[in-house]
């Protein structure tokens, strides 16, 4: 038997996982000396109402603990644990660690997926359907690691960009006075999240973002995401612009857990794209 698992970075929640037949190990977000595992423990309005009275949150990885607990649930099974990008958690390298700790560690592989929320979910379902379809863990495995995926990020103000050292606070200061909107992608290998363009409003950084786009090909052949952090009115926003560049796209529009919150800032918004499978098209 292969089982799945993976993190909350996935945007699954323990329940919907159960759902779909998957375990989901939670990361946890502090805030006003509280500690919460997102999606159970704290949903994102309440997370950012908290923020929004001056706490300063931080986010952390699912313990070792967990992570091996839900190993040793299925000691007869291969696992395929489909982590969040290494560089931007330490998920990855608990998940790694806690296969060290177990029985026949040979029989687990974790995967490093080189993204996260929208397009890590994605993963998740594809690895179901192949696992269904009686493929194995290679097989599994190989058509992961093959997949196309790209992340771009655009936080609300420039703060958690200085916050987090991806801006200087000096540049981050002038670039509030202009109202400019900043805009990050995560890096080919997944491990940070680099500078990729600066616009003076919100519909341009999304017009930027789309001819990046058709210049990577992407078309309705590619499952795009808009996830946000309690700004829907962006998203669809983005939404809008984006059908404009490439008609018939497939969009879904989430919203962001408090982990992610905590990295992009209250009101952020991610656009992400993957290429589509044959199995979930």
């Amino acid at each position: 038997m292969i089982k799945i698992i993976s993190d909350s970075a996935s945007l699954y929640s323990k329940k919907e996982a159960l759902a779909a037949g998957i375990d989901i190990s939670s990361l946890a977000v502090t805030i006003d000396h509280a500690t919460y595992k997102e999606y159970e423990d704290i949903d994102t309005k309440t997370f950012i109402d908290i923020i929004n009275k001056g706490h300063i949150p931080t986010s952390s990885q699912p313990s070792i603990g967990e992570v091996l607990d839900v190993y040793n649930d299925y000691p007869d099974a291969e696992i395929i644990n489909i982590s969040m990008a290494d560089g931007l958690s330490g998920t990855y390298s608990s998940a790694c660690m806690a296969k060290e700790m177990v029985q026949n560690p040979e029989r687990i592989h974790v995967i490093n997926s080189k993204t996260l929320c929208g397009p890590q979910k994605y993963l998740i379902d594809l690895a179901l359907a192949l696992a269904k379809s009686g493929k194995s863990s290679s097989e599994i495995i190989d058509t992961l690691t093959m997949q196309r995926t790209k992340s771009y990020l655009i936080p609300h103000d420039f703060d958690y960009l200085v916050r987090g050292g991806r801006l200087s606070p000096l540049v981050g200061k002038i670039g509030g006075l202009i109202k400019l909107v900043p805009v990050t992608i995560l890096s080919e290998d997944g491990k940070s999240l680099d500078k990729f363009t600066t616009s003076r409003g919100f519909k341009k950084a999304i017009q930027k973002i789309c001819a990046d786009m058709l210049e990577d090909g992407v078309n309705s052949a590619y499952q795009l995401y808009i996830t946000h952090a309690m700004r829907e009115d962006l998203a669809l926003e983005a939404k809008s612009v984006i059908l404009d560049y490439i008609p018939n796209a497939n969009i879904e529009i989430k919203l962001l857990g408090p982990a992610f919150t905590t990295q992009g800032g209250p009101g952020c918004v991610a656009i992400q794209w993957i290429k589509k499978h044959d199995l979930l098209a």
